[in-house]
């Protein structure tokens, strides 16, 4: 049996099975149906097309293509341990996230998007996880109707990081991301993040500035850390290798989020980091790297109006920690 059903890019929430379901429809998905049913460990969705001339076969839940479709339906019926769902835990919930992707084909009129799928479920009061996820590794912030989340990754970006605890020399996997609830497509940047002993700051908190200059990633300059390829638009991974910074202490990473026009890039709306051998580069344009020219300087923009002044506003600081760095060697 479906328990939900969202129609129209609107936000719908029940209660399936112990579960609690959370579907939001894509701007572009306006004309389609979705049918969820989260069940103890299992996902069934049901999408419906209302598009002309959509290939329903190019539907993927994660890694998952469609159990069956038709010439306007794809159904899907998988595990929760298959299509790379993605856990967290938060308090006494387990959430189980993924992504209802359209591939487009180059001669198609339909527009690709995704669809996040979340089921969370009531955490037992028993359950360990496996891959002994902490808490402090995943923050939500909801800001309009754009939601941004920050959070340390495990080693291939596939989940929540098993550790909180990092060796000096070693990588920090950090995604960051935001969700579109009726938002044109939109980029996200890192427009500046450093490291602190408190989780707020303040003007005595000893800090280490990690990005700076509105997006340059200072530490690419002297480590291995770097910006990963984008997976999608309004996702962004950082590879940020540890540095000596409060050993054993508590740290956290406070950082400036940056949802923008993934047309409207500038020297002070990008994301550059230092290649050895190239010098600095654009992640998103290597043809466009003369936008990182003045991270060596001071960035500045020529346009008057910024990104604060929008209506709705697109600028969220985010924290994520505790973790720690540890010196092996001592």
């Amino acid at each position: 049996m479906h328990c939900v059903s969202s129609k129209h890019a609107v936000m719908m929430v029940s209660f399936c099975q112990g579960a609690l379901l959370l579907s939001l429809a894509a701007a572009m998905a306006v004309y389609a149906d979705i049918k969820v049913d989260c069940g103890p460990d299992f996902v069934e969705l049901m999408w419906t097309e209302g598009r002309p001339q959509a290939d329903t076969s190019l539907l993927r839940l994660g890694s998952c293509f469609p159990t069956s479709f038709s010439a306007g339906e794809a159904y899907f019926y998988v595990d929760l341990t298959d299509c790379n769902f993605r856990i967290l835990v938060t308090g006494d919930v387990l959430l189980y996230s993924n992504d209802l992707t359209y591939i487009a084909s180059e001669d198609s009129y339909n527009l690709a998007f995704t669809h996040p799928v979340v089921c969370a479920y009531e955490r037992p009061k028993d359950w360990y996880s496996s891959q002994q996820i902490y808490d402090p590794v995943f923050k939500t912030y909801g800001l309009g109707d754009l939601q941004f989340t920050l959070g340390l990754m495990n080693d291939d970006f596939s989940g929540p990081a098993e550790s909180t605890s990092f060796p000096l020399g070693s990588i920090i996997p950090i995604m960051a991301s935001v969700v579109q609830k009726s938002h044109q497509p939109l980029l996200l940047l890192l427009e500046e993040c450093v490291a602190a002993t408190t989780p707020e700051l303040h003007p005595e908190s000893t800090m280490y500035p990690i990005i700076s200059n509105k997006g340059c990633l200072l530490e690419s300059v002297s480590s291995q850390s770097k910006f990963e390829p984008r997976q999608k638009s309004s996702e962004m991974r950082l590879s940020l290798q540890t540095f000596k910074f409060a050993m054993g202490e508590e740290v956290f990473i406070h950082c400036k989020l940056l949802a923008w026009d993934p047309n409207g890039l500038d020297s002070t709306k990008k994301a550059c980091h230092f290649v050895k051998g190239h010098g600095w580069e654009l992640l998103d344009n290597l043809a466009q790297s003369n936008l990182c020219d003045c991270c060596e300087s001071k960035c500045k923009s020529r346009r008057q109006r910024s990104v604060a002044s929008e209506k709705h506003g697109m600028v969220q600081k985010a924290v994520i920690g505790p973790f720690t760095i540890t010196d092996v060697n001592s």
